[in-house]
């Protein structure tokens, strides 16, 4: 059997294993793969793993011995899961293997932006508290996280999981989600989308992306939030309007932003965030902590192994 990776090196740069896959068949491993040369190197593959490099309904047409599609993801968009049902391919992806790193990267952004901690510890190296007047100075507000209110839109997995820790911090928790679980969670509100961004002094976004949710963070929206909030996507960069969110950063309509995704990766020069006031971005990293990837890898072998043998699993097609 030969199986190919079209695109490991962000799950893996080389310091976990593929050995257990190769144990399962011929394997090439790709870094990356342009999308010129993805039929040429998918060509003649039964099983192939992909995270970002689309597999269409056109791919999929000159493939004909292609059996199953392993996503190095959670989120599978950039497989034409219709086609590849069509086609009698088996579709595949890793849930929740990145809950406890995206949850503590949500904190690490909000607390970036409530203590400045990063930009202070610059400040220090820069020699401010060598030349400070006195024992101590910020630059930033010090804001504590303890009384205040954060709001989760989503309560899947990740946002269980940072509901958890906004308590650990003595925050009250609101949560709005279409499937409200109040005899299991009683000390969450669950509430409705307006009244979560109007109370809320840190909205987080946790939510899938649908045609419902996308841009769900638009002017309007940001005109019901506090003028000291604070906005943190972790999810999926277009649930929130870019330009709108610059324009209320600049404006100081909000306190600020905590970004890990934004709608296009890597993002053009020109996009307004870059340069907006009191925005912490990063790069799409809250999900590559080592021990998440290596959950990753180890569900998508097993994906791969299970089904060889029949007895296939975390199917999404």
């Amino acid at each position: 059997m030969k199986i190919v990776v079209l695109d490991g090196h962000a799950a893996n740069p080389g310091d976990l294993d593929w050995s257990p896959l190769a144990a399962l068949g011929e394997l090439t491993v790709h870094d990356r793969t342009p999308v010129a040369l993805t039929v040429e190197r998918a060509v003649g593959a039964q099983v192939v793993l992909t995270n970002k490099v689309p597999l269409g309904a056109a791919e999929l047409a000159v493939l004909p011995e292609l059996r199953c599609i392993g996503v190095l993801a959670t989120g599978y968009n950039v497989v034409d899961v219709a086609a590849a049902r069509a086609c009698n391919v088996a579709v595949t992806n890793v849930p929740a293997y990145s809950t406890p790193s995206v949850a503590q990267h949500v904190f690490a952004l909000l607390l970036e932006l409530t203590r400045g901690t990063g930009r202070h510890a610059d400040l220090v190296r820069r020699g401010r508290w060598c030349t400070s007047p006195d024992f101590a100075f910020w630059e930033t507000p010090q804001v504590e996280l303890h009384g205040l209110t954060f709001g989760i839109v989503g309560f899947g997995a990740i946002g269980r999981a940072v509901a958890g820790i906004a308590r650990a911090f003595g925050m009250r928790v609101l949560v709005h989600t279409r499937t409200p679980d109040r005899s299991t969670f009683p000390d969450i509100a669950f509430v409705g989308l307006d009244e979560l961004f109007r109370e809320a002094d840190v909205v987080s976004l946790h939510c899938p992306l649908t045609e419902e949710t996308r841009a769900l963070v638009n002017p309007a929206r940001l005109g019901e939030m506090k003028p000291g909030a604070y906005l943190i996507n972790t999810g999926r960069g277009p649930l929130v309007d870019e330009p709108a969110l610059a324009a209320a950063l600049q404006s100081g309509r909000i306190a600020g932003a905590g970004l890990d995704v934004l709608s296009q990766e890597p993002p053009p020069a020109d996009n307004p965030l870059l340069s907006a006031p009191n925005c912490v971005i990063t790069p799409h990293l809250a999900w590559a902590t080592r021990a998440a990837r290596q959950r990753l890898l180890d569900v998508a072998m097993a994906n791969v192994k299970a089904f060889v043998e029949g007895k296939p699993q975390n199917r999404v097609d």
